[in-house]
């Protein structure tokens, strides 16, 4: 009968050790092979050029490497760059790299498709297929890093999870992923460059905030009356807005780290002095800012961007509470890499 390879990723540095020691090998090997996966990304056993070829061949005969591949590019007329990135079994994600004057910044994916259920943004039409595993977030950011110094000449400076899926219904395989990111043994990347986007799970921001309080925490408001987020983010009857408040006010107390509420502002939704009321006294309950974003339209009609004035009314109340708060254009709508545009469209 033939063994079924075992992707090596999926193993601990231990249990590579334990493997060649099984097979009369010194176990040292097993941390050069470690450091070759997570150090240097190699995504083939020949690669690992300190290791012998009879250790190789080992290697290859018990394991594989399940390597994310870049399947499709497609590059914005603003310079972002969009990839369709195939999985070991077929299924595709999308990732983002978002130039600017002084920095890249990496959009990452956290499920093929999403857990939840946005009206207004078109990953969640795509339902969720499964959770990606913490080599394929991994090999997202390497592909990003290598396309930021080809095309850019300078390496990542930030990672957003703001690409398709929730990454609080990920929570175990994204938290992995950013150790391996971080991680001496791993890209050594700053968790202080790393930002976790949510719609709002209460539970797992608390989760969050007592394992990894280092990076930072993004929530995706969008409205600070239950009523209307029932409506546009129906998954929320579930995650009331009190809830919410209480596990960001948790995540300050243990973090001493503001958040940031993305928010949209569409016409007869939330373009009312009630909102922006609500979200004015929302924000004050925690430090915080907030970033006013541009809609990216998906084809459906029920959302349309705010008028201007309406955005300068928003900004205008938060500014007046001294509260933090930014208008975010939106990146790569022509090649709809922009917000809320992922969909496996290219």
């Amino acid at each position: 009968m033939t063994e079924v390879k075992k992707d090596i990723r999926r193993c601990t540095k231990e249990e590579i050790c334990s493997f060649f020691i099984l097979h009369n090998v010194p176990s040292f090997h097993g941390k050069q092979v470690y450091e070759w996966l997570w150090q240097k990304a190699a995504i083939d056993f020949d690669q690992m050029t300190n290791i012998s070829k009879a250790h190789r061949a080992l290697l290859d005969k018990h394991f594989i490497i399940n390597q994310a591949n870049i399947a499709k590019v497609q590059i914005s007329n603003d310079g972002t760059i969009k990839n369709a990135v195939l999985l070991y079994d077929d299924k595709v994600v999308e990732s983002v790299l978002i130039p600017a004057k002084n920095r890249s910044t990496a959009c990452v994916s956290s499920q093929v498709g999403c857990s939840l259920d946005c009206t207004f943004c078109a990953t969640s039409q795509l339902k969720r297929m499964r959770n990606l595993n913490p080599d394929e977030i991994f090999d997202q950011v390497v592909m990003l890093n290598k396309q930021s110094i080809e095309y850019f000449e300078r390496p990542l400076s930030n990672i957003v999870f703001m690409g398709m899926g929730e990454p609080m219904m990920n929570y175990r395989n994204v938290m992995k992923a950013i150790v391996k990111i971080t991680s001496p043994e791993g890209l050594g990347m700053s968790p202080r460059r790393i930002t976790v986007s949510t719609s709002g799970i209460p539970k797992m921001i608390k989760k969050m905030a007592d394992e990894y309080p280092r990076f930072k925490l993004a929530v995706s408001l969008h409205s600070a009356i239950q009523e209307t987020r029932n409506k546009i983010m129906p998954f929320s009857t579930s995650f009331p807005l009190s809830e919410l408040q209480d596990s960001i006010k948790y995540w300050f107390r243990k973090t001493n780290a503001h958040v940031t509420y993305e928010y949209v502002v569409w016409s007869n939704i939330n373009d009312c002095e009630a909102e922006i009321d609500a979200l004015v006294r929302f924000c004050k309950k925690t430090p915080s800012k907030v970033n006013l974003i541009e809609y990216n339209p998906m084809g459906n009609d029920q959302f349309i961007q705010a008028d201007k004035d309406v955005i300068d009314q928003y900004v205008v109340a938060l500014k007046k509470s001294h509260i933090p708060v930014t208008v975010r254009r939106s990146r790569g709508k022509d090649i709809d890499a922009a917000c809320g545009q992922l969909a496996n469209k290219i």
